[in-house]
């Protein structure tokens, strides 16, 4: 009786994490939120430089390079699907001309699930304004967006107020009318902070690192 040959281990998903760490927990922090929702193996990597995230246009210019270096190193190393695990959807476009698999930006990717729950979309995120990307793809839908008081940076967030700043404008944008939330930024994901805005408010809330990997499922299984 033949034995049949061991089946050859899945290439993984890319995951690129935009934040500098030195600790390898850290940095695969979204990519095992991800294997534990879907069960898919993920490689996580961060991008040299910087320490405080992408927070305005100088940190997502000076990013964008190291972003397309390292999808081409994982993408070289066998990753079949890549994630820019940032809401702004930096360097996407350029990522995709440079490597020859999928490649989901965050903030789309949670643009695109948000469409699917909701009318009125409120996006709570780091900066004034919505992503570009998040609210081009919400078009009308889009009802407003907010900005967690005394939160700046990614890194803010890990603060002790943190997360009452994060629910309190959240509460703000439902009073508003928003009936489904979207988390404009990753490092919402890190603080675990979706669960308890939706038993508060009682709204949806799309987390754009699940939203990626939500969408990578697909690629995953073509």
């Amino acid at each position: 009786m033949s034995v049949p040959p061991p089946e050859a281990p899945a290439r993984p998903i890319g995951v690129i994490r935009v934040l500098t760490s030195e600790d390898p927990t850290a940095v695969a922090t979204h990519g095992t939120a991800i294997e534990e929702r879907y069960g898919l193996p993920t490689v996580s990597r961060c991008i040299p430089g910087q320490p405080y995230g992408i927070h305005d246009d100088e940190s997502e210019a000076r990013a964008e390079p190291e972003i397309v270096a390292l999808a081409r190193e994982l993408a070289d190393a066998g990753a079949r699907t890549l994630i820019i695990s940032c809401a702004a959807d930096p360097a996407l476009q350029e990522t995709r001309e440079a490597v020859g698999v999928p490649v989901i930006g965050a903030g789309s990717a949670a643009a695109a699930v948000a469409l699917g729950l909701g009318r009125r979309v409120g996006v709570l995120g780091i900066r004034d304004e919505a992503p570009p990307a998040v609210r081009a793809l919400l078009g009308d839908r889009f009802t407003a967006s907010a900005r967690p008081q005394g939160v700046h940076r990614t890194t803010d967030l890990l603060a002790p107020e943190g997360p009452e700043a994060v629910l309190e404008a959240a509460a703000g944008l439902v009073a508003s009318g928003a009936d489904t939330l979207l988390l404009a930024c990753t490092g919402l994901n890190t603080i675990g902070i979706r669960p308890l805005l939706e038993r508060r408010l009682g709204v949806p809330v799309v987390d754009p690192v699940l939203a990626a990997g939500l969408l990578a499922s697909y690629a995953h299984a073509a």
